[in-house]
Protein backbone atom coordinates (compact mmCIF):
# COMPACT_ATOMS: atom_id res chain seq x y z
CA UNK A 1 0.00 0.00 0.00
CA UNK A 2 0.99 3.91 -0.20
CA UNK A 3 -0.65 6.70 0.07
CA UNK A 4 -2.01 8.94 -3.40
CA UNK A 5 -0.88 12.73 -3.80
CA UNK A 6 -3.45 14.94 -5.50
CA UNK A 7 -0.89 16.92 -7.44
CA UNK A 8 -3.62 19.72 -8.40
CA UNK A 9 -4.38 20.04 -4.51
CA UNK A 10 -0.10 19.89 -3.40
CA UNK A 11 1.51 23.42 -2.88
CA UNK A 12 4.95 21.73 -1.85
CA UNK A 13 4.94 22.97 1.35
CA UNK A 14 6.79 19.85 2.73
CA UNK A 15 5.56 18.97 5.84
CA UNK A 16 4.40 15.42 4.74
CA UNK A 17 7.75 14.84 3.67
CA UNK A 18 8.95 15.91 6.89
CA UNK A 19 6.65 13.56 8.98
CA UNK A 20 7.32 10.52 7.06
CA UNK A 21 9.03 7.99 8.95
CA UNK A 22 10.64 6.24 6.10
CA UNK A 23 11.48 8.78 4.10
CA UNK A 24 9.15 7.62 1.45
CA UNK A 25 7.87 11.08 0.40
CA UNK A 26 10.05 14.11 -1.58
CA UNK A 27 9.32 17.11 -4.07
CA UNK A 28 9.44 16.20 -7.40
CA UNK A 29 10.91 19.07 -10.00
CA UNK A 30 7.83 20.96 -10.22
CA UNK A 31 8.13 20.92 -6.30
CA UNK A 32 4.95 19.08 -5.57
CA UNK A 33 5.27 15.81 -3.32
CA UNK A 34 5.19 12.34 -4.59
CA UNK A 35 4.90 9.08 -3.03
CA UNK A 36 7.79 6.00 -3.63
CA UNK A 37 5.26 3.33 -3.19
CA UNK A 38 8.22 0.51 -3.40
CA UNK A 39 9.32 2.69 0.24
CA UNK A 40 5.91 3.78 2.05
CA UNK A 41 4.26 1.44 4.50
CA UNK A 42 1.26 2.88 4.76
CA UNK A 43 1.19 4.43 8.28
CA UNK A 44 -0.43 7.40 7.21
CA UNK A 45 1.23 10.11 9.20
CA UNK A 46 1.81 12.20 6.24
CA UNK A 47 -1.76 12.99 5.49
CA UNK A 48 -2.94 14.49 8.86
CA UNK A 49 0.04 17.03 8.27
CA UNK A 50 -0.89 18.01 4.62
CA UNK A 51 -2.59 21.96 5.13
CA UNK A 52 -4.72 21.38 1.89
CA UNK A 53 -5.60 17.89 1.83
CA UNK A 54 -3.74 16.37 -1.04
CA UNK A 55 -3.17 13.20 0.36
CA UNK A 56 -5.08 10.39 0.90
CA UNK A 57 -5.11 6.51 1.44
CA UNK A 58 -4.79 4.52 -1.64
CA UNK A 59 -7.70 2.35 -2.67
Amino acid sequence: MAVVVDKELCIGCGACVGACPVTALSLDEEGKSECNEDVCIDCQSCIGTCPVTAISPKE
